[in-house]
């Protein structure tokens, strides 16, 4: 595939694929396409695509219906809990509004209560996610996951085989090699790319319907940034790994500041980078339910106790990415990340000797100055 446009307007497309997702995905229900939302990565999306059904994500990224949300929920409760539940609330997610059905998975208390509250609104599975990858934990998950399978099948009158399971295995494993030597350009030194524009686009490309022809589109970017690439933009910037929790909007305020401070943003350990694309999915596994079981119970997220997986990803990503500087970002009332953050502190200086920063945010701009500030004086020490 040949991408006619230049760099920036690619990657601008990208960023404006959730709002054109809008518009496909009501042409693509008019024509009897099936829709599941779910809200985490640990959800195995190869069973909604082996029945032909396009998976789209509802962990909602901007304040707007915070407010809203706010009169059921708590306030002291996370802005991403607060801000998908009240999209669903108000009726202004297109994507909510189209799902049949809603998948959730027991990652943490706030996500589990907020369901039960979902369900009144539209239909809702919830699969039981160990907090724990022990063998026990995986055998218990692979039996959630072929319960969600039944659930598919009579919620959408349909047969799931096991081949179209493999089908959609090999897909989702070509999209996730396609996003890994994506993002894995930023292991050039100098940097070929900005953070907002590599974020852009690994977030952009789950709201593109077509999962193969996305995966294309990947892999011709990527082959332009290549032929593009011009090691003076980036040059003797500091190298910067961004951690943390799934921050949605708040990525633009961090990423800005480390940015306008003379740093680059060249990988994104948290959800929607790194951590989520990272293994694959092994193909040749005879049982497709251990296989999908013992890939995404190991997703190293910090609801797993213990998370010895995070700590091996970071050490891998630092001396890849010839990381600089580690920032944590983590969003308000998310106590999971913020308790692990201790350990990613200590490994991060003490065990690779790299400088460290932890940031705890919101949805909101007002902070976008002080975050500013604290950026600008991490990277000047850097």
């Amino acid at each position: 595939m040949e991408l006619v446009k230049d760099l920036p307007a690619i990657f601008e497309e990208f960023s404006e694929q959730r709002k054109n997702a809008f518009l496909r995905m009501h042409e693509l229900k008019q024509q009897g396409k099936p829709f599941v939302g779910g809200f985490c990565t640990y959800l195995p999306k190869e069973l909604p695509l082996a029945m032909g059904a396009c998976m789209v994500g509802l962990c909602s990224k901007d304040g707007e219906t915070i407010p809203e949300a706010e009169q059921d929920l708590p306030r002291n409760l996370c802005p991403l809990i607060k801000s998908s539940y009240g999209y669903a609330k108000t009726d202004k997610c297109p994507f909510f509004y189209f799902s049949d059905l809603i998948v959730g998975e027991t990652t943490c208390d706030g996500k589990k209560k907020m369901y039960e509250m979902l369900a009144e609104f539209k239909p809702v599975h919830v699969m039981e996610l160990p907090n724990s990858q022990s063998p026990m934990g995986k055998k218990l998950f692979a039996e959630e996951i072929k319960k969600f399978k039944e659930k598919l099948e009579s919620h959408f009158e349909t047969t799931i085989t096991e081949e179209q399971i493999k089908e959609a295995i090999h897909k989702t494993n070509e999209q996730r090699k396609a996003l890994k030597a994506f993002y894995g350009l930023q292991k050039m030194d100098p940097a070929p790319m900005g953070g907002l524009d590599m974020h852009r686009v690994l977030d952009g490309v789950q709201f593109r319907f077509d999962m193969e022809r996305a995966t294309e589109e990947v892999k011709a970017l990527t082959q332009k940034v290549i032929d593009e690439y011009d090691p003076e933009k980036y040059r003797g910037r500091k190298r910067i790994l961004l951690t943390g929790s799934p921050i949605g909007c708040s990525t633009q305020k961090v990423v800005n500041a480390i940015e306008s401070n003379g740093g680059v943003v060249v990988c994104y350990e948290n959800c929607g980078g790194a951590r989520s694309v990272d293994e694959l999915i092994d193909e040749t596994n005879p049982d497709v339910y251990d296989a999908l079981a013992k890939r995404y119970i190991n997703i190293p997220c910090s609801c797993m106790s213990p998370n010895p997986g995070r700590l091996e990803l970071m050490d891998r990503l630092i001396d890849e990415y010839k990381i600089d500087g580690v920032i944590e970002v983590v969003l308000q009332a998310c106590h999971t990340f913020n308790v692990e953050s201790y350990k990613i502190k200590n490994y991060v200086t003490e065990k690779k000797g790299v400088p460290y920063m932890f940031m705890e945010t919101d949805y909101s701009s007002t902070d976008a100055g002080q975050v500013n500030t604290r950026v600008g004086a991490f990277i000047e020490m850097l």
